[in-house]
């Protein structure tokens, strides 16, 4: 099954504002992609808004059962890149939300 990426990005600063736009504008593309387990790509943010990004990502991934739905937060193209693979095959991974620093797994 494709891993489907989607890009919840250039949403507000404010958590309140972002959560309003991603459900008015990101939910339904991620409904449409139901059938496929799928990964939701947010830009980095303060602390505001961890809680509406796990709930959406846990309320999706109920409703997609058994495909599984995941967030990823920030990072290098390259670690995003490295995590979306991780999770394609991790079969018992949904409704997480990682944070990739873009450092991660660089020597000294």
């Amino acid at each position: 099954m494709a891993l489907v990426r989607i890009e919840a990005r250039a949403l507000p600063d404010a958590a309140l504002d972002a959560a309003a736009a991603f459900h008015a504008r990101i939910l339904p593309e991620a409904r449409r992609a139901a059938g496929n387990d799928m990964v939701l790509l947010f830009d980095p943010a303060d602390h505001t808004h961890e809680t509406w990004r796990r709930a959406a990502v846990e309320e999706l991934a109920r409703e997609a059962a058994p495909c599984r739905v995941n967030g990823v937060v920030g990072g290098g193209a390259d670690g995003v890149t490295s995590l979306c693979e991780y999770l394609h095959n991790a079969p018992g991974v949904t409704g997480q939300v990682f944070a990739v620093d873009g450092n991660s797994g660089k020597g000294d």
